[in-house]
């Protein structure tokens, strides 16, 4: 070969191993994709005998169950960082929801997992935004629950409302729909949503939305206020679920947290009234509304002793599951260690639970547990 010719192929050789080399750097990296596991494991033991939830008396509680050991919940995450503005979720649940099997009728309660979120979020529709479409998780409490930092010792005020009282607020952690959050400035954030309103575990029933928003202020750092108002139209009647939440969040002294919770849920609900005939002493059945209001507060702090190692929690709830009705009223105290022993991963947090109730017909409960929290 001739040394010109070499010379050619030898530029043209050193050439492709440039372009493929600068190909190669060019080729973006694979996506960061991440599993996570969090479980919440118990172990409970009543400390009252008497009280209105723990009394073991067989004549008012026919299966008294006095201490336990429980899998409360199990999470699975799985998180895939398509790019620098997209990002997609899917996690499973389970729980202890007994349930009954289609083909022999006997009770199952076994974890059961289920599909808890499932959704896109992508950052590129405005600036410092999010938006999720999909099953995402919904706005009332996600704030407070993020503040709270305990969900493996206790929900908070609104997402376990029914738990405690029973009263029936339409507050779900994650539903289908969109929502957007995002920052204007430092000082001021927001929020808006449009979901079915029937929660991740049932499908639509009907043609309405449910529409929520939220806007937090922080005046001076350390110093947050937030405030949350949605509407539920419920059917074709004038029939609607409205809510309205005000959170505080103070943060000036290192350490610690401190945070108050409001809020007032109200509804018009029909139920059947038997209407007496006059002078027949007979009756007929007819269908009013009744309306009244579901409120409750609460204020709670964390204090960390150790930074990543120790801390202190307190937390005081007040409960109005019916505004025509103050007898039902109950308060509600936790308090407890959050302690991590050999790391961050692996919690154990002792708590205690305190019932009080406006009824003197009911004994205050005390139920103490010992809480495992672990996260991989």
């Amino acid at each position: 070969m001739k040394t010109g010719t070499m010379k050619k192929a030898a530029v043209l050789a050193a050439f492709a191993i440039l372009t493929a080399s600068g190909l190669s750097a060019q080729t973006p990296t694979p996506p960061p994709q991440t599993f996570s596991t969090t479980i919440y494991f118990d172990y409970s033991f009543w400390a009252t005998n008497n009280g209105y939830l723990t009394n073991t008396d067989p004549a008012v509680n026919i299966n008294p169950l006095t201490n336990k050991f429980a899998f409360r919940r199990a999470y699975f995450t799985y998180e895939n960082k398509i790019s620098a503005d997209l990002k997609f979720r899917f996690r499973l649940d389970a729980d202890n929801t007994g349930r009954l099997t289609a083909t022999s009728g006997t009770k199952d309660d076994r974890l059961v997992p289920f599909v808890k979120h499932i959704y896109l979020d992508w950052a590129g529709l405005l600036p410092n935004s999010s938006l999720k479409i999909g099953m995402t998780e919904t706005l009332a409490f996600k704030t407070a629950e993020d503040r709270w930092g305990l969900r493996s010792v206790a929900k908070t005020l609104v997402d376990g409302y029914k738990d405690i009282t029973g009263a029936d607020i339409r507050a779900s952690s994650a539903d289908l729909g969109v929502n957007l959050t995002g920052a204007i400035t430092k000082e001021l954030r927001y929020g808006a949503m449009v979901m079915n309103g029937e929660g991740y575990s049932h499908p639509e029933l009907n043609k309405y939305k449910k529409f929520g928003g939220f806007l937090q202020v922080v005046p001076i750092p350390g110093l947050n206020f937030w405030g949350y108002a949605e509407y539920e139209k419920l059917s074709d009647k004038p029939e609607a679920a409205k809510m309205v939440k005000a959170d505080c969040y103070f943060d000036m002294i290192p350490g610690l947290n401190i945070t108050g919770e409001w809020f007032k849920y109200n509804s018009d609900q029909k139920y059947n009234k038997v209407q007496q005939d006059d002078g027949t002493g007979t009756g007929t059945m007819i269908s009013v509304n009744r309306h009244f209001d579901v409120s409750g507060f609460s204020i709670f702090s964390t204090y960390k002793i150790i930074p990543d190692t120790l801390a202190i929690f307190a937390r005081y709830d007040g409960y109005q599951p019916d505004s025509t009705d103050s007898a039902k009223n109950l308060s509600l105290i936790i308090a407890g260690l959050d302690w991590a022993p050999i790391h961050s991963s692996w919690k154990i947090q002792p708590n205690v639970w305190i019932y009080n109730y406006k009824d003197s017909a009911k004994k205050s409960d005390v139920i103490v547990n010992v809480t495992f929290f672990l996260s991989f």
